[in-house]
């Protein structure tokens, strides 16, 4: 008898705490970000959506060494080399990309593809919007990746200092 009481005692003062929690902030107006509306604050450093570079010229950066697909620990990346001619000149170098595929699905943002890029042809910017309808809209071929991309919706926050934003955690 007296351990039933007790364990009704306990679990009573537990649904209280919770309550309590849940009451705290009934009251308080809700922290809500509109979104595409206001821009959304990202770290400089925050992997997001591939993009590939070009030289000032317009000359493509990749070559189309694959070493960004041997780095993938997914194998999203899938690079298919050509050679460059007096012709038809895409990249600088003897080779360039001529098939190059980002399979946006497998990807986890690791950011190796960057890292073991020698021309730096390869970055993860800052957009995170990368939902799609249909599955086969995810995989990002050359063109997709080539394009410029600057989506309004973004703002760089600062690294250096940090800025205390209201948030349902504990202060």
């Amino acid at each position: 008898m007296l351990k039933e009481l007790k364990e009704a005692v306990t679990g009573s003062a537990e649904i209280a705490k919770g309550m309590g929690v849940t009451l705290k902030y009934f009251f308080k107006k809700p922290v809500t970000h509109t979104y595409p509306d206001e821009p959304v604050e990202v770290y400089p450093r925050f992997r997001g959506r591939h993009v590939l570079k070009r030289y000032e010229n317009g000359l493509e950066r990749c070559i189309g060494c694959a070493l960004c697909a041997a780095a993938c620990p997914t194998d999203c990346i899938y690079v298919e080399a050509a050679e460059n001619t007096d012709e038809q000149r895409y990249s600088p170098g003897e080779r360039y990309a001529k098939v190059y595929d980002i399979n946006m699905l497998r990807c986890i943002f690791c950011g190796y593809c960057a890292e073991a890029c020698p021309t730096e042809a390869i970055v993860l910017e800052h957009d995170f919007a990368l939902a799609e309808y249909n599955r086969w809209d995810a995989v990002y071929n050359k063109e997709r990746l080539l394009e410029p991309h600057d989506p309004p919706y973004i703002k760089l926050r600062s690294d250096e200092a940090f800025v205390e934003s209201h948030s349902w955690s504990k202060k």
